[in-house]
C-alpha cells in the first residue's frame, strides 16, 4: 500500500511536475503526522501552478503511487548491487575489467527487471 509520499509522487508526475523538486526540498510540501490517529497530513502545500490535492484525488492514485514505488525499489536494489565507482574507474583503462562490468551491471538488470 503506498503512504501519503508515494501518493503525492504520483500526483505531481500527472500533473506534469517533477516531484523531485519539490517533495521535501525547501518546504515546497510538508507531511507531519497529526498525532490523533488519523494519520500523516499535507501541513504546507506551495507547489507553483497546482492546487493541493484532496484525500479523493490521493486515493484514486493508489495504482500508480504503488508501480511508483516498486519501480524505486528495482532502482534501491539495483543500485546497491551495481559495480562501485572506484570499479568503474579500473574498467575505464582496462578492457577486461570493462567487459567484467558490463557482464555485471546486465545481471544485475536482469535480476531487477522492472515491474
Amino acid at each position: 500500500m503506498a503512504n501519503l509520499a508515494e501518493k503525492i509522487k504520483a500526483y505531481l508526475e500527472q500533473n506534469g511536475k517533477d516531484w523531485k523538486n519539490h517533495l521535501y526540498f525547501d518546504g515546497d510540501i510538508i507531511i507531519q503526522n497529526a498525532s490523533d490517529g488519523t494519520g500523516d497530513k499535507i501541513t504546507q502545500w506551495n507547489v507553483g501552478g497546482l492546487a493541493k490535492p484532496t484525500t479523493e484525488q490521493l486515493d484514486a492514485l493508489e495504482s500508480q503511487a504503488n508501480e511508483l514505488k516498486a519501480l524505486n525499489q528495482v532502482y534501491a536494489n539495483r543500485k546497491a548491487e551495481y559495480p562501485t565507482i572506484e570499479e568503474l574507474v579500473v574498467a575505464l583503462y582496462d578492457t577486461d575489467d570493462k567487459a567484467a562490468i558490463d557482464a555485471k551491471r546486465a545481471e544485475v538488470k536482469a535480476k531487477y527487471s522492472k515491474p
